[in-house]
């Protein structure tokens, strides 16, 4: 790990994963070294929170969002050209960032642009091998292109296959410059044993499939009298009407969900990889996993999980009459 180096740290800003999980590695670097963040809309919502007094520099968003129609790999080919735009500008800025900040060492969690030849760049992700269906050589292909230009490659899984969260995702690297830096979690370990919840919903994710997941989750609750607990994974007001049995939690800290994903007897929630970090990390086993329609990865990840860690997989049609 570094010390006395000025870094510079940049997630990618599709829903609040990748910046969630990067903050049990700000917290262990900016005991010896300075920590500079790159942030846009969405990640300064974790940031401002966690490290209020940070310096943050905001980055062009990639503004990722979800076709109720197509596949999300498709969706995203299809708009690469714009993506591609994106990557430019955020390597023009890094350039300019660099001088005016002295920075030693940039780490990027999936955010493609953020290398350069002059100092030492890190790219953090769990996808070295995208499962993509017949999208995943050409998917991959881009993908490398773009990693290859890091000197490093950090991994947030374990080594060893037979643990691994994530799969054939993450297992094996085709980078030789891959560490796996084992799973990444902002959240605390709660020896209480109390049960506050029969449920809790964590919602997350980008539009427009956010909205509807939790619109889906509210009218299942609304079915039984079971206590539950919704976390919006939001500050966006909300419309739906709540059924008495429901405690609604917008952004809670990492103290608080902590404490909330621990005290609750069942998570439903997306199989996204930085929640399964974190429900993992809390050693939750009751898992209701419901991927984001047309979402590759997530949908891998479900069927990974009920195959090797027994959680329950339901796609989001199916999860209206799924009875609590």
């Amino acid at each position: 790990m570094y010390k006395n180096k000025i870094i510079f740290i940049a997630p990618l800003d599709w829903g609040l994963g990748h910046a969630t999980r990067c903050v049990p590695l700000i917290r262990k670097l900016i005991l010896n070294n300075t920590i500079i963040l790159g942030v846009t809309p969405l990640t300064k919502l974790i940031f401002d929170d966690e490290f209020p007094n940070l310096k943050k520099i905001d980055l062009e968003p990639y503004n990722i969002s979800y076709s109720k129609k197509h596949s999300l790999t498709l969706k995203l080919l299809l708009n690469f050209p714009r993506i591609k735009k994106v990557i430019k500008k955020e390597n023009e800025q890094l350039k300019h960032l660099i001088k005016e900040n002295k920075i030693e060492v940039v780490i990027s969690d999936n955010r493609l642009g953020l290398f350069n030849k002059d100092i030492e760049t890190v790219y953090i992700t769990h996808q070295v091998n995208i499962q993509a269906g017949i999208f995943s050589f050409l998917a991959n292909k881009i993908h490398h292109y773009y990693i290859k230009n890091y000197n490093r490659v950090w991994i947030p899984d374990y080594d060893n296959n037979q643990q691994s969260l994530a799969g054939k995702l993450s297992h094996p690297s085709p980078f030789k410059n891959t560490s796996y830096i084992g799973p990444l979690s902002r959240l605390e370990k709660n020896e209480s044993d109390e049960l506050n919840f029969d449920y809790l919903f964590l919602v997350s994710g980008p539009e427009p499939h956010r909205t509807s997941f939790e619109n889906t989750l509210i009218e299942n609750a609304a079915k039984t009298n079971k206590k539950v607990c919704l976390i919006r994974g939001t500050n966006l007001s909300l419309e739906t009407k709540l059924s008495k049995n429901i405690t609604v939690f917008d952004l809670p800290n990492s103290k608080i969900l902590s404490q909330l994903i621990t005290n609750s007897d069942t998570i439903v929630c997306r199989s996204g990889y930085s929640t399964l970090m974190d429900l993992h990390h809390l050693s939750k086993s009751k898992l209701i996993l419901i991927p984001t329609p047309s979402q590759p990865e997530q949908i891998y990840l479900a069927e990974y999980w009920q195959n090797k860690f027994g959680a329950k997989n339901i796609q989001q049609l199916k999860l209206i009459d799924f009875e609590l």
